[in-house]
């Protein structure tokens, strides 16, 4: 069984000033096995909203949390966003969460358990082999997701379900090793190929339920991040190894 002590979260944003509040309140309500601390991490990606506002009353509000906050000062993607938070991670593992509501912090613990259990390195959540709660909305966005896994796979010699999944747990060590370009959507097609090529990695998945947005709810992604997501697949897996 592995020890370790603190789980870093890493939350990026841009323009979520009515909802993050509480995503964060749901972050702060789990109880996370073997009682690991939480390090939250915070990065606004330049939101043009009332972001910041809301995350420093947030922090100011709750002194007994570790919370750290930090702001790039000209939008530069989702992408970014994680690289800066990997880099202020101090946890022995490190997650991402997405600051809307479409995924649930209380499954942080299912992907804690494989590493644990001292099985997994890297631990990926998936939407579409889970037997839980899953918002039905875009049936072509679902067929896109899964040509990029598909094809993720392919060249990764990984079996993945989920490639594109936003939940995704990494020993911190490993991660802040690779050196991640990716800015904006390419994140997760870029990790998956550069984790894959790191020998004896161990990589598990797990199911987790999905309470996806509309685009009137606010959702970002568009077919033009499937077309780079493809891009980068055969960028990180073929010419840029």
């Amino acid at each position: 069984m592995n020890k370790f002590e603190k789980l870093s979260i890493v939350i990026p944003a841009y323009n979520e000033a009515r909802t993050i509040h509480l995503i964060l309140d749901r972050v702060l309500e789990v109880q996370l096995i073997n009682g690991l601390k939480k390090q939250i991490i915070l990065v606004n990606d330049c939101s043009k909203d009332q972001t910041e506002e809301v995350l420093l009353e947030y922090i100011k509000s709750h002194p007994e949390v570790e919370i750290q906050y930090y702001k790039h000062e000209v939008n530069q993607g989702k992408g970014a966003a994680i690289h800066t938070g990997i880099k202020k991670a101090t946890g022995e593992y490190v997650i991402i969460q997405d600051a809307d509501l479409e995924y649930d912090p209380e499954e942080f613990n299912d992907l804690l358990k494989p590493v644990f259990r001292g099985n997994a390195d890297v631990v990926f959540g998936t939407r579409f082999e889970s037997g839980r709660a899953h918002r039905i909305l875009f049936f072509w966005h679902s067929i896109g997701n899964k040509m990029l896994t598909a094809m993720s796979n392919a060249f990764t010699n990984l079996n993945l379900s989920d490639m594109e999944t936003c939940y995704k747990l990494f020993r911190t060590e490993i991660i802040q090793k690779i050196d991640l370009k990716e800015k904006r959507f390419g994140f997760e097609p870029e990790v998956t190929a550069k984790i894959a090529r790191i020998p004896d990695i161990r990589i598990y998945e797990i199911g987790i339920s999905y309470y996806g947005r509309t685009y009137a709810e606010g959702k970002k992604i568009n077919w033009k991040d499937g077309f780079r997501a493809l891009y980068c697949i055969l960028k990180y897996n073929l010419f840029s190894r």
